[in-house]
């Protein structure tokens, strides 16, 4: 059995889009038609058990998708972002998970700038 990892937030976005656009078992009311119920893979969060129409039928039509989500091996590395304490993948050198992080650690910085020149004049 393959390592399940979580699903980051472009491969769920992207299960999404694929799901709404190509599946022919989900309807925008019901959900998915053969379950009668709302659709699995809208929920998804890990990787592991898919749809089997999800997996034969919608997910080769991306490629990229298809092989992010079928990879074995490591898992994807995860940076820790150092305000918030939640996971993200690194792109770049990125250090913060969101601009709302990003934002806040500039304000502390900032905040710490300006006492030490206070104490120093």
């Amino acid at each position: 059995m393959e390592d399940c990892r979580e699903l980051t937030r472009q491969e769920r976005a992207a299960i999404r889009a694929l799901v709404t656009k190509w599946c022919a078992n989900y309807d925008r009311e019901h959900g998915c038609l053969p379950l009668e119920c709302g659709c699995y893979m809208l929920g998804k969060c890990w990787t592991g058990a898919y749809c089997r129409y999800f997996r034969e039928a919608v997910l080769p039509l991306d490629p990229a998708l298809e092989a992010a989500l079928t990879a074995q091996g490591p898992a994807l590395e995860l940076r820790v972002c150092p305000i918030c304490g939640s996971s993200f993948p690194p792109m770049g050198k990125r250090a913060f998970c969101s601009t709302a992080c990003t934002e806040a650690a500039r304000r502390i910085r900032q905040r710490g700038y300006m006492k030490n020149r206070r104490r120093g004049s």
